[in-house]
């Protein structure tokens, strides 16, 4: 089977889905814009080929690309990136070249806000009224008919990315001033309240294979403004109302052969709203974290949910897991030689996370696992008090 991956290199914890597929007999066709002597050596050892393009932006230097691989080694049977960025990219590929996965037709459903929010009435899950700004005028009629405060995101957008908090008339005066008509926008009342996750795989008959949680410590608006360090803690005992309505809102989504990510907003008296669904995995290093906790390769996963075999059952592994990040910029309690000589063999795995995104995740990444919900709460204790 001849695999195209977008971008093998990029992200580094991401270079384990080529290993895997290679591991599995794929033939892995590489397509990015390093040159090959920049790629790493795990992955030069998983392709059989890679074409090197000046910018994964320039669509037509892509499909030249994907041509040429497809005249050398015959029909390609999946194109895929994992990465929300390229996923338009991933997604005209195999429209253009009839490669089985999601086509340009599906990206609306999954990339716009405000048609996502169409599924999820449709499903039946809870969520919070919503009005799409394409003009300057829209903002004080979506402002009066919702009413303040209000969260203004591109309608088309990843994370906290370019979001206002509406509270006032002059942040509204500030936002008209400032917004694009070129770039829509979406409002939504301000909710207040825990972020939890429900993620997971589907098989090629969107079935889920793999599920599992994630309770985030902050809001990616409070990450933005660095006002808060994030902490992500897998929940292993996913509650039965958050289930069903992550399961409501894949069947109406109607996705097969993929991961799934999404966020809900948990209110203080229990109750869930639904804020988005992510049609791929969740970000960072979610994965290595959910392969941590239950001692097994999501890679690996994916790569036999693929080629069709049969798939290993979650195990637990009676441990607590937590990913948590720390700043450059910030002083905290305890230095981060303080925190090895105390937790040692807590801390699995550290990462310096890639630049562009170290406003919004921080500068550091850490994978923890503790021997109980206390242990946890200590230990991310220790991680986050500031000076």
């Amino acid at each position: 089977m001849n695999f195209i991956v977008i971008s093998p290199n990029y992200p580094q914890n991401f270079q384990e889905f080529s290993v895997s597929l290679a591991r599995k007999g794929f033939t892995v066709l590489g397509i990015g814009n390093e040159s090959y002597d920049e790629l790493s050596d795990k992955v030069k050892s998983s392709l059989r080929d890679y074409y090197k393009v000046s910018d994964l932006h320039n669509l037509d230097e892509v499909k030249r690309g994907v041509a040429f691989l497809f005249h050398k080694y015959g029909v390609i049977d999946r194109i895929e990136s994992q990465n929300e960025y390229w996923m338009a990219l991933d997604a005209e590929l195999r429209t253009q070249f009839n490669v089985p996965g999601l086509k340009m037709n599906d990206l609306f459903k999954t990339r716009k806000k405000s048609e996502m929010k169409k599924l999820f009435e449709k499903a039946g899950v809870p969520v919070v009224p919503g009005y799409l700004v394409k003009e300057r005028a829209d903002i004080r009629q979506g402002v009066a008919e919702l009413s303040l405060p209000l969260i203004a995101k591109p309608d088309t957008g990843v994370g906290a990315a370019a979001t206002y908090k509406l509270e006032t008339d002059q942040d509204v005066a500030d936002f008209e001033n400032q917004f694009d008509p070129g770039t829509p926008y979406f409002l939504e009342p301000f909710i207040t309240g825990d972020i939890v996750t429900y993620d997971g795989l589907l098989d090629q008959s969107g079935n889920i294979v793999f599920e599992s949680g994630m309770m985030y410590s902050a809001t990616p608006l409070e990450l933005l403004t660095k006002e808060k360090d994030i902490a992500y803690f897998v929940t292993k005992d996913i509650d039965p109302e958050l289930k069903g309505l992550g399961e409501k809102i894949i069947r109406e989504f109607k996705m097969a052969e993929r991961f799934f990510h999404i966020e809900f907003f948990r209110r203080a008296d229990g109750s869930y709203i639904t804020i988005e669904y992510n049609n791929r995995p969740p970000g960072s290093y979610a994965v290595d974290m959910y392969n941590y906790a239950y001692s097994r390769s999501l890679f690996d996963d994916y790569a036999d949910m693929v080629n069709g075999d049969a798939f290993a059952q979650k195990e637990d592994n009676g441990k607590e897991c937590m990913m948590i990040t720390r700043r450059f910029e910030i002083g905290y309690q305890v230095s981060e030689e303080e925190l090895y000589q105390r937790y040692h063999p807590n801390i699995v795995a550290r990462w310096e996370n890639p630049f562009v995104f170290r406003d919004l995740q921080g500068d550091v990444t850490y994978i923890v696992l503790a021997d109980s919900k206390a242990h946890r709460t200590e230990i991310a204790k220790a991680f986050a008090d500031r000076r």
